[in-house]
């Protein structure tokens, strides 16, 4: 029997106010897993309400310490609860089974570090030039925030923001992707158990125009985004026209580039992890694998024998390497950029099609696939897949990978393979993007500020900058002079 979820809105949990609901399909086998309400502008509403009421007459009185236990409350019932809701984003999403464990344990580490920063948010008392006056300068949460969150790994993104947000004092309002809904609602429901008051987390679930009608509200105060760019600048530009700040994560097209003084199998599994690892459905992947030309045959090789060996399957099943794509639209986009890339030219030497095999009859599989013989200009190389599909690009001197790598209007992620620890150096300075591994790929730490420049999104997540990105300064000055002169008169 298929669960049927419903919206939580102050404190409760309620069908849409039409009833709507729309199906939760399983990209394994295609089958309906579970029902998720779909908001209506009405809901949308009511949720906002009622965020604000609990921030004015609840959450905004509550204390840092009292936070705190509440976020580490989350993160107890995260690691109890693990197995199952790992079996859930996996059956949500198609991501393999090791990948989605993982990940709820990181969950819950980012819930207990940021119900550490809860009651660490110290202000600044400021030296002034007036003798008589006491300045000190406080941290202050914006209020309602609106988290609209990204399909390919639901949980994952949604603790990249969510116990930031509480943490600094926020109520939040939670709109998962329409593909992958089960999970937020889920830790809708372990939020609720941990004891948050009503009102201070809420999810509305949907398609776009439900992300649309909470981001577009004059009476959300911050907003953050996690999604495509194109959406990402709708979002942006209504969220200016009500002077709203955001924080935007806007996916990547990031250059992995490996030099031939490189440890040669390291960087060799690294660029295979950097595409392959989340079927490629990942806003750092390492899809533009740049190679200096003295190792590049032996890269390519290297890399079409291994990709041929990846084991597809059941994501459920702990020996899959590579799930499916997670939706329809996703897996049909992505053979889309692989006909591209034939027809531009590039040179097929792996994988290049559907998946067979057995096992493999109902989902969404896609071959891993590799084009060698890549020019930056090709569509395969210039925009962002989201699929196991890999470019590799040729250069010849460090200059040129710079070149070659910047030649983009993205800029989140990037690589750097070599064992010249001054070229790593120069690099580090020379790559634009937000985040740069080097001699390895795909590492994240709680403690790590993560996000994009240039058309990858502004803002940061994770770290000490994610929480301070939903708090803003207030200025205090007191005076302690006693001056009962002339109050129109600025002290100078």
């Amino acid at each position: 029997m298929t669960e049927t979820y419903q919206l939580h809105i102050d404190g409760q949990w309620r069908a849409a106010a039409d009833g709507g609901t729309l199906p939760a399909i399983n990209p394994y086998d295609q089958s309906i897993h579970a029902h998720i309400a779909v908001a209506t502008g009405e809901d949308v509403e009511a949720a906002i309400a009622a965020a604000r009421r609990a921030f004015d007459s609840v959450w905004s009185k509550t204390t840092p310490g009292e936070r705190a236990k509440l976020l580490n409350r989350v993160a107890d019932l995260l690691d109890a609860d693990a197995d199952r809701m790992a079996l859930l984003e996996t059956t949500d999403n198609g991501k393999v089974i090791r990948e989605t464990h993982n990940q709820m344990g990181y969950a819950a580490r980012i819930f207990r570090y940021y119900a550490g920063w809860a009651d660490k948010m110290h202000g600044d008392v400021v030296p002034l030039d007036q003798k008589d006056t006491l300045d000190f300068a406080i941290r202050v949460p914006y209020g309602v925030v609106a988290c609209v969150t990204a399909w390919n790994s639901p949980v994952a993104i949604l603790t990249n923001t969510l116990p930031a947000a509480l943490a600094a004092g926020n109520c939040v309002i939670l709109k998962p992707s329409e593909h992958a809904s089960t999970t937020t609602l889920e830790m809708m429901k372990l939020c609720e158990k941990a004891g948050f008051p009503a009102g201070v987390v809420q999810v509305v679930t949907g398609a776009g125009d439900v992300g649309a009608a909470l981001t577009g509200s004059r009476l959300v105060d911050k907003v953050s985004f996690t999604g495509s760019p194109g959406v990402g600048r709708k979002i942006a530009a209504v969220a200016g026209g009500n002077l709203k700040p955001v924080t935007m994560e806007l996916g990547g097209k990031s250059p992995n580039i490996v030099f031939d003084d490189a440890d040669f199998d390291l960087a060799l599994i690294g660029a295979l992890a950097g595409i392959f690892g989340a079927t490629g459905q990942t806003c750092i992947a390492g899809s533009r694998l740049l190679v200096q030309r003295g190792i590049y045959e032996r890269m390519v090789e290297g890399l079409a024998a291994r990709a041929a060996q990846i084991r597809m399957g059941d994501p459920r099943l702990p020996e899959t390497e590579m799930g499916t794509a997670a939706n329809e639209p996703q897996f049909d986009k992505i053979l889309s950029f692989i006909a591209a890339a034939r027809g531009d030219g590039a040179r097929l030497v792996a994988g290049g099609g559907r998946a067979e095999g057995a096992g493999l009859e109902k989902g969404f599989f896609i071959e891993p696939t590799i084009f060698a013989d890549v020019r930056n200009d090709m569509k395969v190389a210039a925009e962002e897949i989201f699929g196991p599909v890999l470019s590799i690009i040729p250069f010849d001197e460090e200059e040129e990978a710079v070149s070659i790598a910047n030649d983009t209007p993205y800029g989140l992620a990037s690589g750097v393979w070599s064992q010249d620890i001054s070229r790593c150096l120069r690099m580090m300075r020379a790559v634009q993007s937000g985040v740069l591994w080097v001699n390895t790929y795909r590492v994240a730490a709680p403690q790590a500020p993560f996000g994009g420049m240039k058309d990858s999104g502004f803002g940061r997540v994770r770290g000490e900058a994610g929480i301070q990105e939903f708090q803003q300064t207030r200025n205090v000055f007191i005076d302690f002079s006693g001056d009962r002169r002339d109050p129109f008169s600025m002290k100078f």
